[in-house]
């Protein structure tokens, strides 16, 4: 289940210090359908044969602006109560729902993730005006049409052995993609304290649309420009520790914060799809590494621009470096595990021939301009095809229970007040 996350900081700011408005500002909008000549608890919207009160929509509501999920405005909410109800029925017919005990975990784990205990998150709340049972039905909700989604669309979801091979890149059939967002936040050993706190709250965030704006702010990669969006990346370019942590998110999860030297990495996964065009793994990677003194400074990376557009092959970048110390250039090959983290991070973005500015070393003093020469594919299998079977089956789940939404959608008779 994928809880949302990123409350902490609004929960403990927000409610100790402005528990009087919020409270006023929710009696305001409780007392809005009252002042129409309706009860708080008379039907707001009518789903087939159930209803959503005003109180539930004004709670959802409140809660989401709580948990500081942006866009959350009443059309939002109201489209999420519907198909709540629609989710509902579908798992009432079947006779499933979340035990109690299953939902008191799921209430601890929401908790958990902003580093609240149990009690001091529905507190927090409470003090709000966010009513335990809107807590808990949120949760119950989503438990249950987990295991309904499991139960109807598992054997259809499972991939076959055949189409693991092509997600591997394997037999010539297919591969598996990934489409990312990122933020590298550099690090000396002065600031590495702060980037770290950084990084723990962004982990938090509950949107891409967050993440995206975090990126923008805080990212030293060149994606910072595009709100952290990577484009799409096969899964085998990256690097083999990592494919597992990729495979593993759901649609909007974030990594937890990834060491790298003189960095800190956060991914957040935006899509998964499978691919016809064959998308093979690499025994070893040909690249280069020009030192340019300076980091990140405006004089340095504005060089380093330069040389992107003089250098058209890595075996140029031998030119710059003759007559000056062996240092200034590396030229190495190497298997995928045995290179450095965020080099390979870096190298899976890029096509050969192609340069990155990104990185730094020498406690950021130097910056390091990193050009990919070439790759030469293996036959052999890094990535688990457990992991890879959990990935595939995950995205046709989603795409299962989507369709049948929309579905369930079309065929309801709904009418909102």
């Amino acid at each position: 289940m994928q809880l949302i996350s990123g409350f902490t900081k609004s929960l403990r700011s927000g409610c100790r210090g402005s528990v009087l408005p919020a409270l006023v500002a929710t009696l305001v909008a409780l007392a809005a359908p009252q002042a129409q000549g309706q009860s708080l608890f008379s039907p707001a919207i009518r789903v087939n044969q159930d209803i959503v009160t005003w109180y539930e929509l004004q709670q959802r509501q409140q809660f989401m602006d709580l948990l500081g999920i942006p866009g959350s405005s009443e059309t939002e909410v109201r489209d999420a109560l519907i198909e709540d109800r629609l989710r509902k029925q579908a798992m009432r017919d079947a006779g499933i729902q979340a035990t109690p005990e299953d939902v008191q975990s799921g209430i601890d784990e929401f908790a958990s993730r902003g580093n609240l205990s149990t009690d001091e998150f529905l507190r927090l709340l409470n003090e709000a005006g966010v009513s335990r049972e809107t807590v808990r039905d949120f949760v119950a909700d989503q438990l249950s049409w987990r295991d309904y989604v499991a139960i109807r669309f598992l054997s259809q979801a499972r991939p076959t052995d055949d189409e693991i091979n092509r997600a591997l890149g394997q037999g010539g059939g297919g591969g598996l993609q990934v489409l990312l967002s990122e933020i590298i936040i550099p690090v000396t050993p002065q600031t590495l304290a702060q980037a770290e706190a950084l990084a723990d709250e962004i982990a938090l965030l509950p949107d891409q649309e967050s993440f995206s704006a975090a990126a923008a702010q805080y990212s030293a990669a060149a994606t910072r420009d595009n709100g952290g969006r990577l484009e799409w990346l096969s899964i085998t370019n990256l690097p083999p520790a990592l494919q597992p942590v990729i495979l593993g998110l759901k649609n909007g999860e974030i990594t937890d914060p990834l060491s790298l030297p003189n960095a800190v990495a956060l991914f957040q996964m935006r899509g998964i799809r499978e691919t016809s065009a064959n998308t093979p793994s690499y025994s070893e990677i040909d690249y280069a590494i020009y030192y340019l003194p300076g980091g990140r400074s405006a004089d340095t990376l504005a060089k380093a621009a330069k040389l992107k557009e003089e250098i058209d092959t890595c075996d140029d970048l031998y030119g710059l470096a003759k007559g000056k110390s062996p240092e200034v250039l590396d030229r190495i090959t190497a298997s995928p595990s045995e290179i450095p983290r965020d080099v390979a991070l870096e190298l899976a973005k890029l096509d050969p021939n192609e340069a990155s500015t990104t990185l730094t070393r020498n406690n950021g003093q130097t910056l390091m301009f990193l050009m990919l020469c070439n790759r030469t594919r293996d036959l052999g299998e890094d990535t688990s095809r457990v992991d890879v079977a959990n990935a595939l089956t995950q995205q046709r789940l989603q795409a299962l229970a989507d369709s049948l939404l929309e579905q369930l959608r079309a065929e309801a008779v709904i009418v909102q007040q």
